[in-house]
């Protein structure tokens, strides 16, 4: 058998007609790999004998090689080797004669590279190569771990009978010991015959159960008098399942004799009779009521941890924006009659607020409570009409290209919140290939995902549509990777990055009912996968992300607007843009209000109502009960935050329009024209 060096790297190089030997190794040694030229074929033979991991051999001298023996060394090899070889080969016209292919054949892995061939192929075929020939070695590393581990078994297995002799004897000692240990530890041990449904108990026991002393009879009936009723069919259950298992393990809440309520784990095991009938079942039984209550004191902890980071972040960023616009408003209120530095700073004002909202709706994204309008859609199309966004977003410096596939499915998304999440992603490939890379890729196609790939996502098998952003950056580290979706954590300089870019990302991705996965290498990229389930339903026509064209729409005379909002600064606001759009406004400070106005017979032409009210009924209610009362009335909603909703699902009900907040005069009216006139908001 040849002799393998886990550590050999170098490449046996066997060409002795002109000087090709000389200028491989000159090639090869300018890149680090070390070589050893061959003189003839015997030479290289015993090459093969030591520690190389590849060989390059030139067709014509493979053919003065003895082929008994070369046969016999590529035979010898063990079974986790192919030892991988790369043969210069003449370009022929015809088929190669039956000797030089059956020379070819007996040596198995090789790769043919006809001459002439450049440095960078031959490069490119060596390194090939090595890494096969590295990953033989580590396959023969685990196959000797594995022959390790069977000795070890087969010694264990030769002093297994004398070892249960010795602990036969041992027995007896252990039981006590064993009594004393659990005891010692709080838990109390149970035999119970499941024939004859009576049980042997340790003193421990009963008195997790609540008994001073041992009771004088224990069977499933005591048992089961102690459960609270409220977990008495679990219990049930699971005892009825073990008799199936074999073992029980269930957690559950108990009342002890003297009232006071419990949660005890019970772990057991169940033992057969010759017939194959259940007749035992042993276990132990434990008191976890103060470990319960330490575990939930920990969660506690932790959640508290996690609001602090996240008020932190949020009080650091909005008292930035509070600082541009609170000092705008002192000096317009200081000096108002100066118009041009009043514009000024109300645009400054303004801007700040604009960015204080993007980091609102990248909160209610993180948290998954974000207004969604999913639509069911072609996610090529949204590509490729966002594409010219996204290279603005990259820069000339590099190249942004989509590889999407033509047959891909249809998915049910918001394409505002999708487009934002792309472009959080491509910002982010950009950023992170400032020090190399040429080309950013943005790719979609269809997958099928089995139980094992959704494993821990928290969605069910089947099919998925994925899209993904690939950089050739700097890749991510294992410490980033277990923080990357932390609200307001960020690798970026100050100043460049809030930290909730890919946290909205996260929350985006679960509310569409999918979920994202990360594949990473450092100093060669990271690919961020998206992947969101396929829609049943076909793609329809998507609505841009973009504003819209109509003309600012006053009322016409007469028009009513029933306005419904509970905070008391929102409400004069809204009343007063209503008022200049020329609408007459009839104010509901509450839901109860709002229907009374509506139950009665007053002109109303539209409701416009907040989301979020207190009372007991929401703005969607509100909105449902006006059109009860009022059928056909038109119904506009407005929030920017949904509080109860379970994630993925939409606002209200499918038909009802809703005006995110913040809003301006501008955006109240657009709604209004598009509702008041039939349409989608």
């Amino acid at each position: 058998m040849p002799s393998f060096d886990p550590d050999g790297e170098r490449v046996l190089i066997l060409a002795p007609r002109g000087r090709d030997a000389i200028v491989m190794a000159q090639l090869l040694y300018k890149s680090d790999v070390l070589t050893t030229v061959c003189a003839d074929g015997a030479a290289w033979l015993d090459g093969l004998r030591t520690s190389v991991a590849t060989s390059i051999v030139t067709e014509e001298a493979l053919l003065d090689v003895d082929p008994t023996a070369l046969n016999a060394w590529v035979s010898s090899q063990p079974p986790w080797s192919d030892f991988p070889f790369i043969m210069l080969a003449t370009r022929q016209a015809g088929r190669r004669t039956s000797s030089a292919a059956a020379m070819i054949e007996r040596l198995g892995n090789v790769v043919l590279l006809e001459r002439p061939i450049n440095a960078e192929t031959l490069l490119s075929a060596v390194s090939s190569a090595l890494r096969v020939r590295r990953r033989q070695y580590q396959a023969r590393q685990h196959i000797r771990e594995r022959e390790d581990a069977q000795q070890r078994l087969r010694i264990a297995n030769e002093t297994l009978e004398r070892r249960v002799e010795e602990r036969t004897r041992e027995v007896e000692a252990a039981r006590e010991t064993l009594a004393f240990a659990l005891d010692s530890a709080g838990m109390g041990s149970w035999d119970l015959d499941l024939v004859n449904d009576t049980a042997r108990r340790s003193c421990r026991h009963d008195a997790i159960f609540g008994y001073d002393v041992p009771i004088a009879s224990w069977g499933m009936a005591e048992f089961l008098n102690h459960t609270v009723p409220e977990d008495r069919l679990l219990v049930e259950t699971a005892f009825a399942t073990a008799v199936g298992t074999g073992t029980l393990d269930i957690e559950y809440r108990m009342s002890r004799a003297d009232g006071a309520i419990r949660w005890i784990a019970a772990k057991g095991q169940v033992e057969y009779g010759n017939d194959g009938r259940p007749v035992r079942m042993a276990g132990i039984v434990v008191d976890r009521t103060d470990q319960r209550n330490t575990e939930e004191a920990l969660r506690q902890a932790q959640k508290m941890e996690a609001i602090g980071q996240l008020t932190g972040g949020v009080a650091h960023d909005f008292n930035n924006l509070l600082t541009v616009i609170v000092g705008g408003l002192d000096m317009m209120i200081r000096k108002p009659e100066n118009t041009e530095r009043v514009v000024c700073l109300a645009e400054a004002a303004m801007n700040a607020a604009r960015r204080g909202e993007q980091l609102t709706q990248q909160l209610l994204a993180f948290s998954r409570r974000q207004m969604l309008r999913p639509q069911t859609i072609n996610p090529n199309r949204l590509l490729t009409e966002f594409k010219p966004l996204a290279e603005r977003a990259v820069g000339g410096a590099l190249e942004l290209r989509l590889d999407l596939d033509a047959l891909i499915d249809p998915i049910r998304i918001d394409p505002a919140q999708f487009e934002a999440a792309v472009l959080n992603l491509v910002v982010n490939a950009r950023d992170a290939m400032e020090g190399g890379g040429s080309r950013i890729v943005v790719r979609s196609r269809n997958l099928h995902l089995d139980t094992a790939a959704v494993a821990g996502k928290g969605v069910p098998p089947g099919a998925y549509v994925e899209v993904s952003v690939i950089d050739q950056g700097s890749g991510i580290t294992p410490e980033t990777m277990a923080r990357v979706f932390e609200p307001f954590f960020t690798t970026k300089e100050v100043g460049k990055g809030t930290g909730l870019g890919l946290s909205q990302v996260y929350g985006f991705t679960r509310s569409a009912g999918g979920f994202i996965g990360i594949d990473t290498e450092l100093g060669v990229g990271t690919t961020f996968r998206l992947l969101f389930p396929r829609s049943a339903e076909p793609a329809g026509d998507e609505v841009g992300t973009g504003g819209g064209t109509l003309p600012l729409r006053r009322a016409t005379e007469g028009d009513t607007v029933l306005l419904v909002e509970d905070d008391e600064q929102v409400l004069g606001m809204a009343v007063e843009s209503l008022e200049e759009l020329h609408y007459r406004v009839v104010v509901a400070r509450n839901a109860a209000e709002a229907v009374v106005h509506l139950q009665g017979v007053e002109r109303i032409d539209i409701l416009f109502s907040d989301v979020m009210m207190p009372g007991g009924m929401n703005g969607s209610q509100v909105a449902i009960e006006a059109q009860r009362l009022r059928p056909g009335l038109k119904v506009l909603l407005t929030s920017g935050y949904v509080a109860n909703l379970e994630e993925g699902q939409v606002f209200g009900r499918g038909d009802l329009p809703v005006l995110n907040k913040p809003y301006r005069r501008d955006e109240l009216a657009h709604s209004l024209r598009l509702v008041l006139g039939g349409k989608r908001c």
